[in-house]
């Protein structure tokens, strides 16, 4: 006979026994009448199986031991499961409408094992894309943590944009033949490739001869589409020669000339006997002064394309007539400060500012000026007065303190002073007005630092072709191999460094060069420097340039014809610069 044990139930059953028992009646009712399959899978997951997308089974809801259960809890996703993150469009829709007319497929980067992280790291903020039209509907294509929901617009009917939102890492760049027009200065390009760079080491005599006579007689030399053996090519390294060569004033081997914003702590130690000496910097700014008017010069006869002048505070660039889709000689000044643009208006220069929207008394004239300083001090003096005539009128004007001249004036210029320093302060100076600019920056003295590591130091001319006292220069280039980690063990993997100030024609020239010794197939990652980068914005044109007048007027301005074709092009990346490069099949993708 059982003993009878104080505080026992018969009815009590361990957990275990409990979970076995609910997984038991799930199956059974499973069993009974198991609900159709539109309704235990996620809106979510039957939209990209709709699409015709490849997915993993989708996680059973009974747990490890369970089947195809049912109920509610058969429509909860797992959260660890992890669905295909590299989804493809389907080349058609699967209605019957949908087949006569294809869906144009998005186009994505191709995948570079070697830039996957960098791209990530670098561009974490989002974007807009715009999605192409369709004639009787469109399709619309939202990614959300590497699954694609597609969903039928019937209503659809006219050409409509709408947008669609990526995070940076999947946002597909146009593939063309051709890199946009980019007038950032770089201070770093990246190239690697599967195939070796060694045809670019230790250049013969010949050779170095060879590009340097290339360059000085602005030679055109047109490679092959694709090099069987670099390493024996003697053209091909006489032309690398000649692409890595620029003009700079002034030239002082122990001090780093570019970039001048934000060096003092490169320069701090170095060598500067004319910080203290008013002769000498008097002779510096003299020769500086010689050099800057050759320059313009040679860019007003269409001699000389371009070229920048870098200050310790700001930048400019210089263009010739039909360069960047403009009809005459513009220059482009980044950053800018209020003290700067106060300056310019006080002699005379007319400026505008394309990436702001003057309104009231500021507001820009027809002609793409800024009003003058004398009528912009007028009108302003009229709306203090009008501001408070209306005291006047109650008869109050005596009890209420007006605040003060300075302080009403300081409040209206608050917006001009936020913007110092900053992209968006970009000046803009056309035609005559940058002879002017030219007599203005000669004279000013504010062009050069009074104080620090920069003292006395002129600012560094940079030019892609000769000028009266100009030194040639040489971008540095080094290559290296190394071993990366692949799944089936470890592969070569070959880079070429450039370092130096690479203007844009170095970088088009490369890109042409490289594209025939790696077989159309090599990614780049591009270093700007930052203040140059807002000087791809795009200006407003008073008509379209014939280009083939264009070509003609500049044959003699030193560039190759390829090169001097891209920079005829109007900019696109507008405040941006080009950051990573891939080039597969002959077909570049880019990011900025």
């Amino acid at each position: 006979m059982a003993l009878s044990v104080p505080g026992y139930s018969p009815g009590f059953r361990k957990p275990p026994e409990v979970v076995r028992l609910r997984r038991k009646r799930a199956r059974s009712r499973g069993a009974a009448a198991s609900p159709p399959r539109e309704l235990t899978e996620p809106a979510a997951r039957r939209a990209a199986l709709v699409a015709g997308l490849p997915l993993r089974p989708f996680p059973a809801a009974g747990g490890r031991g369970g089947g195809s259960g049912g109920g509610p809890a058969a429509a909860r996703r797992n959260p660890f499961a992890r669905l295909d993150n590299r989804p493809r469009v389907a080349a058609e829709p699967p209605d019957g409408p949908a087949r006569e007319q294809p869906e144009a497929p998005v186009p994505f980067l191709d995948s570079n094992q070697e830039n996957d992280l960098l791209w990530e790291e670098k561009f974490p903020e989002r974007t807009t894309v715009t999605e192409l039209p369709q004639k009787h509907f469109a399709w619309k294509v939202v990614l959300q943590r590497g699954l694609i929901i597609s969903t039928r617009d019937e209503n659809t009917a006219s050409a409509k944009t709408s947008h669609v939102s990526f995070s940076e890492p999947d946002i597909p760049s146009s593939k063309s033949t051709e890199l946009p027009v980019d007038w950032s200065i770089k201070t770093r390009l990246l190239f690697t490739s599967s195939q070796p760079f060694t045809w670019a080491d230790h250049l013969k005599a010949q050779e170095e001869a060879q590009g340097l006579v290339q360059h000085c007689r602005a030679t055109e030399v047109t490679l092959p589409k694709s090099i069987q053996d670099p390493k024996l090519s003697s053209e091909l390294r006489c032309t690398f020669q000649q692409s890595l060569i620029y003009w700079l004033h002034p030239a002082l081997s122990w001090l780093p000339l570019f970039p001048r914003i934000g060096a003092d702590r490169k320069m701090a130690g170095k060598t500067s006997p004319w910080s203290n000496d008013a002769t000498l910097q008097h002779v510096l700014m003299s020769d500086w002064s010689v050099s800057f008017t050759s320059l313009y010069n040679l860019l007003k006869t269409k001699l000389c394309p371009y070229f920048y002048v870098c200050t310790y505070q700001f930048t400019v660039l210089f263009r010739a007539a039909g360069l960047a889709g403009s009809d005459l000689i513009t220059a482009l000044i980044s950053p800018t400060t209020r003290g700067l643009r106060e300056a310019m208006r006080n002699e005379g220069i007319e400026f505008s500012l394309p990436l702001i929207k003057e309104s009231g008394h500021k507001k820009e004239t027809a002609s793409g000026t800024s009003l003058g300083y004398g009528e912009e001090q007028a009108i302003s003096d009229e709306d203090e007065e009008e501001s408070f005539s209306w005291l006047e009128e109650m008869g109050v004007q005596d009890k209420i303190k007006k605040p003060d001249i300075l302080s009403i004036k300081l409040r209206k210029e608050k917006h001009e002073v936020q913007m110092d320093h900053r992209p968006e302060s970009v000046v803009l100076v056309k035609g005559i007005n940058t002879f002017t600019l030219l007599n203005f920056l000669i004279n000013s003295k504010s062009l050069v630092a009074t104080s620090g590591p920069q003292a006395g130091l002129p600012p560094t001319l940079l030019s892609p072709v000769a000028f009266r006292g100009a030194t040639m220069q040489m971008l540095k280039a080094r290559s290296v191999n190394v071993k990366t980690q692949a799944l089936s063990g470890y592969r070569d993997q070959f880079s070429l460094e450039i370092t130096g100030p690479i203007m844009p024609h170095s970088l088009h020239s490369l890109t042409m060069l490289l594209k025939s010794s790696q077989s159309g197939s090599f990614s780049a990652v591009l270093y700007p420097h930052e203040p140059t980068a807002v000087f791809n914005i795009c200006l407003q044109m008073d008509k379209v340039l014939d280009m083939e007048v264009v070509h003609k007027e500049l044959t003699n301005c030193g560039l190759h014809p390829n090169t001097l074709e891209q920079l005829s092009q109007i900019p696109l990346l507008g405040k941006s610069s080009l950051r990573n490069v891939v080039l597969r099949d002959y077909i570049y993708n880019w990011r900025s």
